[in-house]
Formats: C-alpha cells, structure tokens, sequence
C-alpha cells in the first residue's frame, strides 16, 4: 500500500515474477514461429512474426481471464491474482505488437491511412468466408489499450473502484472481439482442423472456469435470513469460524466478514476499498484484516485502514449468544468503530 503515486519499484518477487513471465513467453514465441516456419516454409519471416505475436497475445489472455476463477476456487492461485495486472501489460504489449506489424505489412504500402485502410480496406460484409476480420482486431486492441493505460492506482482512485472495475470489465468485449478476428481471419485460411480445436478448447475453458466459480460464489449469496425479534441475524456458531479468519454472509444482499480473533467477534464488509476484494478469504495479522488479493489493510473493529492510509469499510454491530454469532444487517458508516463481541472464555481467562 502507499499514501502517494510514485514509479513503481518492484521487490524481489515482483522481479522474479516478471523474469519468469517475460521468459515463458520468449520461449513461447521461439517455439510458435519455429513450428510455423517448419509447417509453413513458404512463409515470410514477417507473417512469421505477426502470427507468433497474435499466438503469444491471446494465450496470455486466457490464462489472464482463467486466474480470477481458479483464485476463487483454490487459493494457491491468488500469487497470480495479486500480479495478473503485470500479465496484462504484458498481454497488451503483445497485442500491440501484433497489430502494428500487421498494419505495416498489410497496410502501410498504400494511398489511405493505414488505419482507415483497415476500416475500409476490405468492405464483403455479405460473405463468410472474405468477412472483414481487421475491424474486430482494431477495436479489441482500443480497449486492451484503454485497460492498459488505466493499470495504475492512480487511475483506480480518481476514477473511483466501481468506475474502474466496469472499464476494465470489458476485457470480455475485447476477449468476444478477438475470437471472432481469429475465426474469420486466420481460421478462413488454414485448412488443419487443430487450429479451431485449440480455440474452441480455449473458449470452452474460459467459460467453464467463470460457470463453476460463479456457480460457487452463488452459494454465498444466498440471503441469511435468520433473523431474530430485535433485528440481529443468526449468521453460525462461534467454533465455525476459524481463528483469525473469517464467516461470510450475506445479509440485506450485502457480502459480511464475521472475523474471529484474540476472543473477540467483529463484522465488516466484505468489500475491500480497492478492488472490491474480498476481505472475508483474507485473514488478520498484525491486528489487521489483509486482503487477500492486494495486501489492503482494515481493522476488524473499526473497519478503517491503520494511519495513514484512509480506507474505509461499513461495520456492522455482533453479539454473542448461547454460542452462536448474531449480527445486525444495518450497517454502520464506513469507519466507525463497534465494540467487539467477546467471547467467554476470553472473559474468564
């Protein structure tokens, strides 16, 4: 976390992440023009390049698009999770790439503007098989490049969390935009059967992941409505909630983490200010709620992150009962500070 907008300086894992990144998708490039230069010696090193830098491009997004759901189903992934923007640069440089040879080779030679000649260069919208492909491409590496330049914090602050989640949401545009460029571009000219299995396998698994982690996440959602005669909800039992760490429950269809800790019971939203994380995966350390997908930090009583930063989240009132943990769905303004629940064995300790 930091309170100002600096250059980046990247620690050692960051560094090894990125090594390791760059270095998988050199080797990916060398392997990808290597085969198509043996299947295909009749083309030109050009052609060579620009279908290895679309190959590498839209790999790398799709194991950027499948790491949110395997994080959600399985937390070894979340190391992923925490540097996927890296990835995406990445991606995008890729992509960028791609279309730029692509317009030099193809569109540069001529009287128009290379960018209205991809627009208009070829206009047999009444044919599959001569359908313009470009457009798709063009228009998909606009948003890539809107996500790319937005990357940084200080986008996602002054454009607010919700603003920058929707802009950068439209990754499945692009995503849409770019299978239908590879269907009416290079597959209308390869005759081998693989090349459609591939993306259709890509596609499928893609679709398959975000269905079974939403499939999951839909379990979460369902509406606690276990209310007592004064309002609070009976949300579990005390010994389910693992210590330091955290129940999540919906209620009045907001996302709780009830977090247990040191004998005491405290629930916030599960909402983190930064990425609409969610606080209730992470665990307490330190006396602090970390999100477990970026490392922002909440105090579980107060829901406000430690001086200096200024993050803030609802708290919401809990009591314990007989055992069980009962929390009042009305929220409190993000920051204020609510009594913990204590436990009784921390009272008689």
């Amino acid at each position: 976390m930091s309170t100002t907008y600096r250059p980046i300086a990247w620690n050692p894992n960051k560094r090894r992440y990125d090594l390791v990144a760059s270095g998988a998708i050199a080797g990916f490039l060398v392997i990808a023009i290597g085969a198509q230069a043996a299947l295909r010696p009749q083309l030109t090193i050009e052609t060579l390049l620009i279908r290895g830098l679309g190959a590498a491009a839209f790999t790398l997004l799709n194991v950027i698009l499948c790491i949110g759901p395997l994080a959600r189903l399985d937390r070894r992934f979340l190391p992923l999770l925490y540097n996927r923007r890296h990835l995406g640069v990445m991606m995008f440089t890729l992509a960028l790439s791609h279309g730029v040879f692509s317009i030099i080779q193809f569109h540069a030679a001529g009287a128009l503007n290379p960018l209205v000649s991809v627009l208009v260069g070829n206009d047999r919208y009444g044919t599959i098989e001569q359908f313009p492909f470009q457009p798709f491409g063009l228009a998909a590496l606009g948003i890539l490049f809107l996500m790319a330049a937005t990357s940084h914090d200080f986008w996602l602050h002054n454009l607010t969390a919700p603003v920058w989640k929707a802009l950068h949401m439209c990754v499945y545009v692009a995503y849409a935009l770019i299978v239908a460029h590879v269907i009416f571009g290079v597959l209308q000219e390869e005759v081998t059967p693989w090349l459609g299995w591939t993306l259709c396998g890509a596609v499928l698994t893609v679709f398959t992941l975000h269905l079974v982690a939403a499939r999951r996440e839909a379990g979460g959602d369902r509406e606690n409505r276990n209310a007592n005669r004064d309002g609070f909800v009976d949300v579990c039992a005390v010994h389910e909630i693992p210590e330091k760490r955290a129940v999540v429950s919906c209620l009045s269809g907001e996302r709780v983490a009830v977090f247990r800790y040191d004998g005491r019971i405290s629930a916030i939203s599960n909402v983190c200010q930064h990425q609409n994380g969610p606080l209730g995966e992470g665990r307490i350390v330190n006396d602090c709620v970390v999100c477990p997908w970026h490392g922002y930090e909440y105090q579980p009583d107060t829901g406000a992150s430690p001086a200096p930063f200024t993050e803030k989240v609802p708290t919401f009132d809990v009591r314990v009962r007989g055992g069980r943990v009962l929390v009042h769905p009305q929220p409190h303004a993000p920051g204020t500070r609510v009594e913990p629940a204590v436990l009784a064995e921390a009272r008689t300790a």
